[in-house]
């Protein structure tokens, strides 16, 4: 006894999302059209906030300032 699930997705669908992405010369992981954010922006952000707590560390550190007594 098999039976044969339908699809999630139907196949034409999937055909025309395949050739857009083979379409698009850039790299795989900026293909989709929120790709950027996660893979540039957010990194980005994240590496600007912790150089600016480190500089901000830094700087404390060095002039004795936020000192608990």
């Amino acid at each position: 006894m098999s039976s044969v699930e339908p699809p999630f997705r139907p196949r034409e669908k999937i055909i025309e999302k395949q050739k857009r992405f083979q379409s698009i010369h850039k790299h795989t992981y900026l293909k989709g059209p929120y790709d950027k954010i996660t893979s540039v922006a957010i990194p980005v952000a994240l590496a600007a906030t912790s150089l600016y707590l480190i500089g901000r560390g830094i700087y404390n550190l060095s002039h004795g300032v936020g000192r608990k007594e």
